[in-house]
């Protein structure tokens, strides 16, 4: 209840801003949302708004007096029904920059203000029409780089990554608030006993979906953003031609002389939908040339930094001692060993090794073997998950306060204390949908038990 007072006395002053790129073009559509929405735009519209009561669509003229603007369009939707939530209007104009910014400036003369980033949305999260993992989604459709990132979000944009969720809070609700009426009304004797099975029972249960949800989610977030992975070797082995054969471009200068690249030079690519962000780095090895020493360190950076080290090696020619200082700095670090200048072996491949030949662009064994190192799957694309670095976050202090509460039940604690460590999974629960908390756990209560017979 006191959401909803909250809800219904917190004034929205209207807000504008252009919702299309400020660039010119055909058309642009200028966003209007707030509790006075139809009552400014009214005062620049050659039609009055102020009493329509479903959406509408209108065709008329923006006028500052008697000076028309622009002939528009007019998408109206009247609050809920609208993305905010509230009284929104569209007005579609010519896509002329300056014409934009005179009716934005127009109806800012009127009493609307500028729109902060992100508000519309903010407002649509206040108004419930979305939860925080939707709003969050809305992000990362605009910014998504490859079509599978974008479907992925999609995914979380529609609410099916949120339903993932609500069987862990659903199921922390029903022991918590058990819980709850055993010490709110003891005076119930035909109430089932809250205990340390209920605990242990819950917790073994949920710690193996959390597990689940935190490696998909984990997956997801390489789909959504790539990795980095950095190219590494002794120098002339053939880096930068494997780089620029990813590439399909000339990035990197190759030359048959050691040591020709000095510093790290960067590149992306879209590996079968995911963005591998690629440091071809300088050939390691001692060297007394400050510049090449320079570029040394800055590739030992680059592998400590990095998702993913490519060791490249010539496989043409027998381990050096570089080559082995090398395969040792990296083998605590995720790292595929490959063998490039495969064009030059006449015999039998080793089929247990990753053979490439960057000057023929035969990089097909390559880009199998980081697929499968990265463990991503055709399914990836198409399952919902909580993939950023707060929903990730936040499911494993889930985890962290459910196996607490296990502890404490095992160790024979109160039922009261180790609710505590249980109310703080919930909230956290609550914390990734961005529901509000008020610790006031009556809903979820009287929905299990008939406590007032």
């Amino acid at each position: 209840m006191g959401a909803f007072l909250k809800k219904k006395i917190m004034v929205f002053e209207t807000i504008v801003a252009l919702a299309t790129a400020p660039l010119k073009s055909a058309l642009a559509i200028i966003r209007v949302s707030g509790d006075d929405c139809f009552e400014i735009v009214s005062k620049c519209f050659s039609k009055d708004i102020r009493d329509i009561k479903e959406r509408t669509l209108l065709v008329g003229n923006i006028v500052d007096n008697d000076k028309v603007i622009d002939q528009v369009v007019l998408c109206i939707y009247k609050g809920p029904k609208s993305f905010t939530g509230e009284d929104l209007v569209e007005i579609i104009c010519h896509g002329s920059v300056l014409i934009a910014n005179e009716i934005i400036e127009l109806l800012i003369k009127h009493g609307a203000r500028y729109a902060t980033n992100g508000e519309y949305s903010s407002r649509a999260f206040l108004h419930q029409k979305i939860d925080l993992i939707q709003a969050e989604a809305i992000n990362d459709v605009i910014n998504a780089t490859t079509k599978e990132a974008k479907e992925l979000s999609i995914l979380s944009l529609k609410g099916e990554t949120s339903k993932l969720i609500l069987p862990i809070k659903t199921k922390i609700a029903d022991v918590l608030s058990l819980i709850e009426v055993n010490i709110d009304y003891p005076e119930y004797e035909d109430i089932e006993v809250a205990n340390k099975g209920h605990v242990v029972d819950m917790v073994d249960a949920l710690v193996p979906l959390i597990d689940s949800l935190v490696e998909s989610g984990e997956k997801g977030l390489i789909v959504k953003e790539g990795i980095k992975v950095a190219i590494a070797g002794k120098p002339n082995v053939g880096k930068s031609s494997l780089l620029n054969a990813l590439l399909g471009e000339s990035k990197a200068i190759v030359t048959d002389i050691a040591g020709t690249t000095r510093d790290v030079v960067e590149g992306e690519v879209n590996l079968n939908g995911i963005v591998l962000h690629l440091l071809d780095t300088a050939g390691i090895r001692e060297s007394e040339d400050k510049i090449e020493a320079i570029g040394v360190n800055k590739s030992l950076d680059a592998i400590n930094k990095a998702d993913l080290t490519l060791v490249v090696l010539d496989s043409s020619k027998e381990l050096e001692e570089e080559d082995k200082q090398i395969l040792d700095l990296v083998k605590d670090k995720p790292h595929l060993i490959i063998y490039n200048k495969a064009d030059k072996l006449n015999g039998t491949l080793d089929k247990s090794k990753i053979y490439v030949s960057a000057l023929n662009n035969d990089l097909t064994s390559l880009k199998n073997a980081v697929y499968e190192k990265l463990g991503i799957k055709e399914e990836t694309f198409k399952t919902p998950s909580l993939n950023n670095v707060r929903q990730l976050g936040l499911l494993r202090h889930i985890k962290e306060s459910l196996l607490k509460a296990k502890e404490d039940a095992n160790n024979d604690l109160p039922i009261d204390l180790v609710s505590v460590s249980i109310l703080d999974a919930y909230n956290t629960c609550l914390e990734i949908l961005g529901e509000n908390n008020q610790n006031d756990l009556s809903k979820e209560i009287f929905s299990r038990f008939c406590v007032g017979k």
